[in-house]
């Protein structure tokens, strides 16, 4: 492996069939090959975004 060039996990993400979770899976999925410096944006937005949902199903 070389220092300074990512490679891609290869994992799979499988849908969930719950479009708010899917959608920050997608997100994740985005960043296979990335390099690790980008990814924590990506992963604090992704967060927040399931936070978000989980306190919505609170409140139904």
């Amino acid at each position: 492996m070389t220092v300074g060039r990512a490679e891609p996990l290869g994992v799979e993400l499988l849908p969930t069939g719950h479009p708010e979770v899917d959608a920050g899976l997608a997100r994740l999925e985005g960043l296979d090959g990335v390099p690790a410096e980008a990814h924590v944006a990506v992963y604090e937005d992704v967060h927040q975004r399931l936070a978000d949902t989980l306190a919505a199903l609170d409140q139904e």
